[in-house]
């Protein structure tokens, strides 16, 4: 645990895709880790914008991306990028899984959102 409010640098990642996408055989675009529940969501531009969901539903406000080689943390709440620690491994989806994931249609570039 830190002591920064809305992150637990303990909790592992939920998955190594967005778990609510995952349970209705749908896709996203890029993924986000929640630093307090570590809950994998997609990003705002993913169609179903799970991540940002997550952290209006359960008050969780600060993600932190799990994408291959990112690091940053973005606060919903302040609507800023955020400075946080080192969350608990892995700190990505494995570098061999596709971009965008999951159930992705032929025609997913027209279904993002911008």
């Amino acid at each position: 645990m830190t002591d920064i409010p809305g992150i637990d640098a303990t909790v592992p990642p939920s998955g190594t895709g967005c778990a609510d996408c995952l349970q209705v055989d749908g896709w996203w675009f890029h993924l986000r880790r929640c630093a307090q529940c570590g809950h994998i969501g997609c990003c705002d531009s993913s169609p179903a914008q799970h991540a940002s969901a997550h952290a209006a539903s359960s008050g969780h406000p600060i993600v932190r991306s799990f994408e291959p080689g990112e690091d940053w943390f973005w606060h919903y709440g302040e609507s800023q990028y955020y400075d946080g620690p080192k969350l608990a491994p892995p700190e990505s989806h494995p570098e061999d899984q596709p971009v965008p994931g999951g159930n992705v249609p032929d025609d997913w570039r027209t279904k993002l959102h911008s």
